[in-house]
């Protein structure tokens, strides 16, 4: 009988194992997200190559092969230009961001302009319609695989665009947002303080700010480097997008000239391309010797 009553229990035992629920299995490993693609220098380097002359003509100056890489602006991303201007830049953007990607100019407000003793009426009121004239514009040069145009004023960023960027480039658009920077008697806003507000909105975060600007001299009297010149001071400039919450990743001294030394009574606009000055032969040819300006040329990060 004992025998039996054990044989039993061995049994019962041996039916309780197998009726136990499976362990449950270990979740799924998820896949980590495709790397980046490398920043392809060569391709940047053949599309640059296939530019108009007169566009070449001022690489040596202007170094987009080098100032594009810094920025890491890749194809397929979407770029706010602040004063895309003549489309010098813009038009080499569109090109290399391609069908994929999405180039948006950023203008500088009518209360800016009004500034300027140069801006009639006439002109003034152009610049009123100019952020739904500009994508137009922009498409009208036919550029081959291009990306798609937007554009907006600072001061006035869409909400669709908030934190659509993925870089915001402000190359040589600076002197005048400073200049203009929120003197309390005038009664205007501090425009640089507007723009840089608005490049940290439209980033994504982890997006990336990049600075190309005439680069004043430490030593020159803050006065004189208020942009009114055309120059600022690199301190300056760090200071106020720091203000705005940005990180300062890099600099870099590639867009540097260091022949170009200002004097007090000078402003950038002496030398080429646009050689406002005295118009004899012995200044032209020294200005055209020194070349284009001193730049800085820094980056930015919206944190994350």
């Amino acid at each position: 009988m004992k025998q039996l009553i054990g044989l039993a229990a061995v049994l019962l035992l041996a039916a309780c194992e197998r009726t136990e629920p499976p362990a449950p299995e270990a979740p799924a490993t998820a896949e980590a997200p495709p790397a980046a693609a490398p920043f392809d220098r060569d391709a940047l380097q053949q599309l640059l190559m296939a530019q108009p002359e007169e566009v070449q003509v001022r690489f040596p100056y202007r170094r987009p092969l080098q100032t594009l890489e810094f920025f890491d602006v890749r194809p397929g991303m979407t770029v706010v230009e602040a004063l895309p201007s003549g489309g010098w830049y813009s038009k080499i953007l569109a090109a290399w961001l391609g069908p994929q990607g999405r180039l948006i100019g950023a203008d500088y407000p009518l209360a800016l302009y009004a500034n300027f003793g140069f801006m009639d009426e006439e002109r003034l009121q152009a610049k009123a319609t100019w952020a739904q004239n500009w994508p137009q514009q922009a498409a009208a040069w036919e550029l081959a695989n291009s990306a798609t145009f937007d554009a907006f004023v600072f001061g006035a960023l869409p909400p669709a665009m908030q934190g659509s960027a993925d870089r915001v480039l402000f190359i040589r658009a600076l002197h005048n947002l400073m200049r203009f920077s929120g003197d309390p008697d005038s009664g205007q806003p501090d425009f640089f303080a507007q723009a840089a507000a608005n490049a940290h909105a439209a980033l994504k975060p982890g997006g990336l700010l990049g600075v190309v600007q005439h680069e004043a001299r430490p030593d020159m009297p803050d006065s004189w480097a208020s942009g009114e010149n055309g120059y600022v001071k690199k301190a300056a400039v760090i200071a106020r997008f720091q203000a705005a919450g940005f990180e300062l990743l890099d600099s870099a001294d590639f867009n540097a000239n260091p022949q170009d030394r200002p004097q007090i009574d000078q402003s950038v606009w002496r030398l080429p391309p646009s050689l406002r000055g005295p118009d004899d032969p012995d200044t032209t040819a020294a200005m055209q010797n020194i070349g284009e300006s001193n730049r800085m040329t820094l980056l930015f990060r919206k944190p994350e």
